[in-house]
């Protein structure tokens, strides 16, 4: 089984080699490594020439923002699941992607998820945040649940049947792809109780507070074009599980 990772960036030169390392250090598996550069000024594309090698496709030019980066790696992607690592984000050990493959071994598997941890920006042994997602059971969308996206594992059939993600969202592109492949389509699921990704603090979606209600507003949009209906306090209870991962202790 092959894997295509994915890592989109622009100006990341603080932290796109430990991303970069951290995908070249996986075991066991057959990685197809796609890095979608944004046009950066900084010292990324330098960092980027020393793995050149090791890189099995890469693209350096402007885009329309992080998702168009993303639909561009997944129409380069050969692999039969695609993973997507952002380049503040790290995978937590070399044997992750092999754990992946194992839980796709399982019948009727489309998907593949973990947990997360949101890490300090300069200490990345510093957790700040513990995204416990738990095992999937029909409808958890609706009491306002999501997967953490980048530890999300696609097998591409699926991007290929119920699209890629939507560039007209600024913020919760992800979401909405999450809510089509798994509320409204159904595809089948694997959780693996673990941290898979970390993630560095500052998100894009998260970074003040009238992003975070421009996020609220596409994801009550997300419901809409995809023709389905939020509960009353769906939308409402999305933000609220984030408040809990404070106080969660992570099982890795």
């Amino acid at each position: 089984m092959k894997i295509s990772v994915i890592t989109v960036c622009r100006n990341s030169e603080e932290t796109i080699e430990h991303t970069i390392c951290s995908v070249l250090a996986q075991q066991g598996v057959d990685i197809e490594f796609i890095l979608v550069d944004g046009g950066s000024t900084d010292n990324t594309l330098q960092i980027i020439q020393k793995y050149k090698d090791r890189i099995s496709h890469f693209i350096s030019e402007k885009d329309d923002g992080m998702y168009d980066a993303l639909n561009k790696g997944i129409a380069l992607a050969g692999g039969e699941v695609i993973a997507l690592l952002h380049s503040d984000d790290f995978y937590t050990s070399s044997g992750v992607l092999l754990a992946v493959e194992k839980a796709f071994l399982s019948p009727g598997t489309d998907a593949v998820y973990g947990d997360l941890q949101y890490v300090g920006r300069l200490d990345p042994d510093k957790v700040f945040r513990n995204w416990i997602a738990g095992p999937y059971r029909e409808g958890l969308f609706l009491q306002g649940w999501m997967p953490p996206h980048p530890a999300f594992f696609v097998r591409r059939r699926c991007y290929q049947q119920y699209g890629v993600f939507n560039t007209t969202f600024r913020t919760s592109a992800d979401y909405e792809l999450m809510l089509r492949f798994i509320h409204k389509h159904k595809i089948g699921l694997k959780y693996i109780p673990q941290v898979l990704v970390k993630m560095r603090v500052g998100g894009k979606s998260n970074v003040s507070f009238a992003n975070r209600l421009r996020a609220n507003r596409e994801d009550r949009r997300a419901w809409k074009i995809n023709g389905l209906r939020p509960d009353f306090f769906t939308l409402s209870r999305k933000p609220l599980s984030k408040f809990k991962q404070f106080f969660s202790r992570s099982a890795y």
